[in-house]
């Protein structure tokens, strides 16, 4: 393959351009774009970057679809009716930055913190996602957010524990002889880690799946192990109690590389499969037999994901799981141990992007997006400060991403509220804006990348022109700052010199251009010999930071907030896994895809749907205080009896009734890292008799 490299997009010859997948994925893809005549005709995958293999899934596939779709956002556009009526009028950039300007140096000339920036990862770019945007509200003084939507609590439990957001290598996992994919549909949310499980299954390895979720993952592993939502952790401790009682230990490893051992012990021994049976809801013969396998099985292998953190309890059990690998010392072995996240592998300079020493002298207050409901609805007061005035979002959808939408969508219907949002399309939160402003997708800007699913740097180059009116996001801060009277010089550095500022001299950015990735050096097996990132340099069964906050110091099993069993009004726990055809709320709105998925489903086990009159395929209403979400019926045993799974994100407007699964979902908070609890929700459903509005087709 013959690749062009310019200093721009090429805008007449046929050309090829590398780049990286932008979306919150661990898989952070090598792309390759063809471009004729300034046109980009096909996305593929690199075959040339390992971790690619020239694969990519169906969605960003299909990423040409949603360039260049017809309902892409091309020009600014300002509110013309009432809020969330989704009436806009074209305006220029001109006018659309300077009131935009004005309104906000309006309201910080009282109260800077009454500014509210909301964004997450819509792109996964350290440049489109956390650079100009950063220095920009550091240097207004505006709110900061603490940005715990995903990942939060999971990312705080392996710091407690190993120290970082660091693991295993991904490619190693095609060598391990055991692996357990724990809270993960790795088919997909993971493809290219389920080719190196597919590789280890060829070669004889043993593949267990661990979700209360009969996934398609599951279907393709020897053993599922159907837990109930929120039990991990009790599961983990019954694990180490069979690896005591058995002494499938590895007592040098837990001597020199580990702390706080015998408490630990203590507390495994408390819960033997007996006890963890009754809570996870599984045959205890299951349990031993996971044991017996993950004891005498080297090299064995943990590949975890975000799901099970959802929950009350997540980051313990997060906390739980990543001790499994020091007690057998599966992490002498480059194919054992456990991956969760690999970025925090990355010599990434954050603070050279963001420029928090822009930050007035007193540190802004912090404003929890997974709680965003109800912030939006606080009046002033001394414990929260300002009430907030203007939000301005990016990256993010959170009328259908947040929990509690209802309240969301509250918020946001205020008068009083200025609302700005960079987007592509309108979605669910962009109809509520005062001002809609076109962001670039990733076709067309500048963009270096991470991953938390491997060790390599991305550069993404511009393969075509922005379409229509569109700017990346940096450059529409830089705007705004000069609309402001920013003259700091870093206002004024260019989305390429952000990407080169992005790691400095830790990465080669001459390789970064000549192959669009570079291979951080990681050893192979990097805590054979211990060397954890942590305080002590070891796997941290204790934390004693933990216990200085004044919570426990061990993992434990805590329950959920909201318990099967305990309401009788809401007797069905509920999970809202991702549909497999969207990611988030990205990519709804394509057709092609949207199609696949047909509509928005709640899958329901054959005896709790018998028992509420429930045929597959009926329109059902599920509901709980919080609110009521009309979906179809899929009667099938991928769910256990007392759960149901609603598949998301669906765009509200897209829905049988205007809202999603997150209508139904709390903002009550994870034990670690202050997350949303998305899977730890109770909910009853009932046939829905009544004539309903539809934005899709049936």
């Amino acid at each position: 393959m013959t690749t062009t490299l310019t200093a721009g997009p090429p805008e007449f010859a046929s050309s090829t351009v590398r780049g990286a997948c932008p979306h919150d994925c661990p898989d952070t893809c090598a792309l390759i774009t063809t471009v004729e005549a300034g046109v980009a005709t096909r996305v593929q995958g690199n075959p040339d970057h390992p971790q690619t293999g020239g694969v990519l899934c169906a969605k960003v596939s299909k990423y040409t679809e949603r360039t260049y779709h017809r309902e892409r956002i091309l020009t600014p556009l300002k509110r013309h009716g009432a809020k969330g009526s989704g009436q806009f009028v074209p305006v220029g950039w001109d006018e659309a930055l300077a009131d935009i300007a004005t309104r906000l140096a309006a309201i910080a000339q009282h109260a800077a913190e009454a500014i509210l920036p909301y964004s997450y990862a819509g792109t996964m770019g350290m440049v489109q996602g956390e650079s100009m945007d950063r220095r920009f509200f550091h240097k207004l003084g505006a709110s900061q957010l603490d940005r715990t939507i995903c990942a939060s609590a999971g990312a705080e439990a392996l710091v407690h524990t190993l120290g970082g957001k660091v693991g295993m290598k991904v490619e190693f996992f095609a060598e391990s002889q055991l692996i357990l994919i724990w809270g993960s549909n790795s088919i997909a949310s993971n493809l290219h880690f389920w080719r190196y499980a597919q590789q280890a299954k060829r070669n004889g390895a043993r593949l267990v799946c661990i979700d209360p979720r009969k996934s398609e993952t599951a279907d393709k592993c020897h053993e599922h192990i159907a837990l109930r939502p929120g039990t991990d952790a009790a599961l983990a401790l019954a694990l180490m109690h069979e690896l005591i009682a058995h002494d499938w230990l590895d007592h040098d490893y837990i001597a020199r590389h580990t702390l706080g051992w015998e408490p630990l012990r203590q507390r495994a021994l408390q819960w033997p499969p007996e006890r963890a049976a009754q809570v996870c809801g599984v045959p205890v013969e299951q349990i031993r037999q996971l044991a017996r396998d993950y004891g005498t099985t080297q090299p064995a292998a943990i590949r975890l994901n975000y799901g099970m953190q959802r929950v009350r309890g997540g980051g313990n059990a997060v906390r739980a799981v990543a001790c499994l690998p020091a007690l057998t010392g599966a992490w002498r072995h480059r194919a054992g141990g456990v991956l969760l996240s690999s970025s925090g592998q990355f010599p990434a300079q954050r603070a050279v992007l963001q420029r928090p020493d822009l930050m007035p002298a007193r540190t802004p207050r912090t404003i929890n997006m997974s709680t965003i409901g109800d912030d939006l609805l606080r009046e002033a007061s001394p414990a929260f400060g300002p009430k907030v005035e203007a939000i301005v979002v990016y990256n993010s959808n959170p009328v259908a991403v947040a929990p509690h939408s209802g309240k969301v969508v509250q918020g946001l219907a205020r008068e009083d509220l200025f609302t700005v949002v960079l987007e592509h399309f309108r979605t669910d939160t962009a109809d509520w804006a005062d001002y809609i402003l076109p962001a670039t997708t990733q076709l067309e800007h500048w963009d270096v990348h991470l991953s938390y699913g491997h060790t390599d740097v991305l550069l993404n180059r511009p393969a075509i022109p922005p379409v229509g009116q569109a700017r990346s996001n940096a450059q529409i801060f830089r705007d705004l700052a000069a609309r402001m009277g920013f003259s700091d010089p870093c206002f004024s550095d260019s989305d390429e010199a952000l990407c080169r500022q992005a790691f400095g001299d830790a990465v080669d950015f001459a390789l970064l251009e000549s192959q669009g990735f570079a291979t951080l050096a990681v050893p192979d097996a990097p805590f054979a010999e211990g060397r954890f990132p942590s305080p002590s340099g070891k796997c941290e069964f204790f934390s004693a930071r933990l216990a200085a906050q004044g919570l426990d110091g061990l993992p434990d099993h805590l329950p959920n907030h909201e318990l099967a069993g305990t309401n009788a009004r809401y007797p069905l726990a509920m999970i809202s896994p991702p549909a497999r055809n969207f990611l988030n709320s990205t990519f709804v709105n394509v057709q092609s895809l949207r199609d696949i998925e047909g509509r928005p489903v709640l899958e329901i086990h054959p005896d709790d749907a018998e028992a509420r009159g429930i045929a597959n395929d009926a329109v059902v209403r599920v509901f709980n205080d919080r609110g009521s979400y009309l979906c179809h019926a899929t009667v099938s045993r991928r769910a256990r009896p007392g759960v149901v799974h609603g598949l998301g994100i669906w765009w509200r407007k897209l829905g049988l009734n205007g809202t999603n699964v997150n209508e139904l979902t709390s903002q009550a908070l994870t034990d670690l890292g202050r997350a949303p609890t998305f899977y730890d929700c109770l909910v009853e459903v009932e046939v829905c008799n009544t004539p309903v509005a539809t934005g899709i087709t049936a």
